[in-house]
């Protein structure tokens, strides 16, 4: 189980397209699903609660 308390949280390209909270974490602590661009810039930050997420792998290219 991930939590929001974690310094960062690594995510795959399995994770695309990722938002926060995530499936794993907490209901008690969640906030409205936002979508995170971790996958444009390598990492990003979530503005509810400021989970920072960090794309693990090769960044991709062009279209997918």
């Amino acid at each position: 189980m991930q939590t929001a308390t974690q310094s960062y949280v690594e995510v795959t390209a399995a994770d695309l397209p990722l938002h926060c909270p995530t499936p794993g974490m907490s209901l008690w602590n969640a906030h409205p699903r936002v979508f995170i661009p971790v996958d444009k810039l390598g990492e990003a930050r979530c503005p509810y609660c400021s989970t920072l997420y960090k794309f693990k792998g090769e960044l991709l290219k062009g279209h997918h």
